[in-house]
């Protein structure tokens, strides 16, 4: 089978040989790697199952007049000259649209260039490969984008009425978005979402409130995207194992990250609950396991995970996150050779 019938079949929750996956590098992960191997050969054994493309940006940031600082279309200003980059100033300090220009969809998508690009990348890269078409962040990280952090929580514990109109706004414009790139990308394979609904201990906005706010916007969402006939993928953080029941409810098809750090994500209870009903995508600890690990052991992790969550399908191998600046070039290695060795 081709890469992409591979992921198609896990999706389905139907086991193959091998179990896909991704990595990423982030920092001079890939530089070391370079120098530990000698040569940059050791790339070309890195098999690509997935590929992602897309033409709406809900993340697009503009210079301004201040070095290091850019502004979204919404008007929040983000400090990107640090890492991480982090929100400045909200574009809506107070829990009000009095006077505020609502910006289009349109002015989130991309221009003639970046739409012909990716549709030449679909076109070129579908037969063989899994395509996903990226959106960037969600409606609860765009609604902290928009408000800030901390205002945002505060508005859905006491300013409901308007927490709930900036969520509707937030999803008409995300609706736009999908009927965008379902009409400019007809050939590609899945909507990846993307939206940090949980820290280390649990649901940011609380499991309640997430059910209020969020399901039944992101229900609407996921279902213009299967009622076309593909598939939905959303990246989260943290532990969202309390409203798990409600993301497959919503017709969530794949859940990529899966920290297994966080409250209730261990991979393996998540398989033997959900594990028929939900596929996964990530599962190798990047708080854990590659920082802190032996080569061995990690390893050792690499291959249980494909064989328990690779069993009956619904799993695509992956760091949790792609292999960060801090780890060590002997776990990079081992990381790489265990993935690649199937």
């Amino acid at each position: 089978m081709k890469p992409r019938e591979i992921v198609l079949e896990q999706i389905h929750h139907r086991e193959t040989r091998p179990v896909p996956y991704t990595l990423g590098f982030e920092g001079d992960v890939a530089d070391r790697l370079d120098a530990h191997y000698g040569s940059k050969a050791w790339r070309d054994g890195l098999k690509p199952f997935l590929k992602g493309t897309g033409v709406v940006s809900t993340m697009k940031r503009l210079p301004t007049d201040r070095a290091g600082v850019e502004r979204d279309p919404y008007g929040t200003l983000w400090r990107m000259d640090r890492r991480p980059w982090h929100l400045e100033t909200p574009a809506l300090p107070k829990a009000s649209f009095d006077g505020y220009r609502w910006p289009k969809p349109e002015e989130f998508f991309a221009d003639a260039a970046g739409i012909a690009k990716a549709q030449q990348f679909v076109a070129a890269e579908r037969g063989d490969y899994f395509i996903t078409a990226g959106l960037g962040w969600g409606l609860f990280e765009t609604s902290w984008g928009i408000r800030g952090f901390e205002n945002a929580l505060m508005d859905a514990a006491a300013e409901p009425e308007f927490y709930e109109e900036l969520l509707d706004r937030i999803t008409d414009q995300f609706a736009a978005y999908i009927e965008f790139t379902l009409r400019t990308l007809p050939d590609m394979d899945a909507i990846m979402f993307g939206d940090d609904w949980g820290d280390q201990r649990g649901v940011l906005l609380g499991p309640e409130r997430w059910r209020r706010f969020l399901k039944p916007r992101w229900a609407r969402l996921y279902q213009a995207v299967h009622e076309r006939g593909k598939l939905v993928i959303s990246h989260c953080c943290g532990s969202i194992v309390d409203i798990l029941p409600d993301v497959i409810e919503i017709g969530l098809d794949v859940l990529e990250s899966v920290q297994p750090e966080a409250r209730g994500m261990n991979p393996y209870g998540l398989k033997k609950a959900w594990g028929d009903k939900l596929a996964f995508w990530g599962c190798l600890g990047s708080q854990s396991t590659i920082p802190f690990g032996t080569p061995a052991s990690i390893k050792a992790e690499v291959a249980r995970l494909r064989r328990e969550m690779g069993k009956g399908g619904g799993y695509i191998l992956a760091p949790a996150k792609a292999l960060q600046p801090e780890t060590p070039t002997a776990n990079a290695a081992a990381v790489v050779e265990a993935f690649t060795e199937e």
